[in-house]
């Protein structure tokens, strides 16, 4: 076994703020509970998620650390009840509900997967949250098929630069919405079919534009508020739109008799409320359906700038500066 300490440095806050409110902090090293394995953790992905957390609007669901962080990667040095004992010592990334940001994080065993040779831990921990996510909302509930055309929003954020290249692997065209020239380019570069300047262009025409009137069959929301109604002008008939984050606002107003003329579907989710049992479910379609091409060296999550644990609220401030293209990680 190896020597594992009692308390640990970890990142965390006192009261909800801006990034300065995340601090060093020693807390006890968390007891892995049944079915779960406690991971020295090599670095943590930083998504938009902690961020909404910090500012107080995204309590951990019951049971999980107030410590920020939903994705990790490292090597395992603990097993609790059930967990099987050929996992020690085994490099693993996880999808967890809280408690990245910190040396040490128990991971239910339903949402670890294997790190392949040839993928770092620092790229393994950017993959969990954003591939679980893209998965489950573009071919689960927005059930895209080979041929379809999907419209992406946030072209370059860990999002959207995995919807592009899952997009690619299986089939779709992609197209994504970015608020600069330079952002576009680096969409492009990942595999985007198109990208559109949303400052410079109105995305709506732009779409039209593009696929000759047509439009596509699935929209990737992130903004929710007042694109929603634009983003219906861009579906075909019996389009599906799939809604994963609220940035722009939480309400929309929208033309119902459209939704029902053009046989719309309107859906959306969060990932780290759901139980044990979904998340697992979807880990296990992802290491049979995508992790493969991550071994084959085929998938990797694009990389912007990592920082070491004590400076989460530099990496925190990158991320709302809105300069980053790709998946920013916290070194541990």
């Amino acid at each position: 076994m190896p020597d594992v300490p009692d308390q640990m440095t970890a990142v965390d806050m006192e009261a909800p703020g801006e990034p300065e409110v995340l601090q060093s902090v020693t807390r006890p090293v968390p007891e892995p509970g049944p079915g779960e394995v406690l991971v020295k953790v090599a670095a943590a992905g930083v998504n938009r998620p902690d961020i909404v957390q910090r500012r107080g609007f995204y309590p951990p669901p019951p049971g999980a650390p107030s410590i920020p962080g939903l994705e990790i990667a490292g090597e395992v040095v603990g097993l609790g009840e059930g967990a099987d004992a050929a996992l020690m010592g085994q490099h693993l990334c996880a999808l967890v509900a809280g408690g990245g940001y910190a040396e040490y994080c128990a991971a239910p065993v339903a949402q670890c997967l294997p790190v392949p040779d040839g993928l770092s831990l620092k790229e393994a921990a950017a993959l969990p949250e954003t591939l679980f996510t893209v998965w489950h909302n573009l071919f689960e509930r927005a059930y895209a098929r080979e041929g379809e055309t999907a419209l992406v929003h946030g072209g370059t954020s860990g999002i959207g630069s995995m919807a592009i290249m899952l997009g690619r692997l299986f089939g779709l065209t992609v197209i994504v919405t970015c608020g600069s020239d330079e952002k576009c380019a680096a969409a492009e570069k990942i595999g985007a079919a198109h990208a559109i300047n949303y400052k410079t262009r109105d995305f709506v025409e732009e779409v039209k534009r593009i696929t000759d009137g047509a439009g596509v069959e699935i929209v990737i929301d992130m903004v929710a508020g007042d694109y929603v109604a634009r983003n219906l002008q861009c579906l075909k008939e019996d389009g599906r739109h799939v809604t994963i984050a609220v940035q722009g606002g939480l309400e929309a107003t929208i033309n119902m008799a459209q939704v029902m003329s053009r046989r719309l579907t309107l859906t959306g989710s969060t990932l780290r409320a759901r139980s044990l049992e979904f998340k697992g479910l979807l880990a296990d379609e992802i290491e049979r359906n995508a992790w493969p091409f991550v071994e084959q060296g085929k998938l990797r999550p694009v990389m912007d700038k990592s920082f070491p644990l004590a400076k989460a609220a530099a990496a925190h401030a990158r991320m709302e500066a809105g300069d980053h293209i790709g998946k920013i990680v916290l070194e541990v």
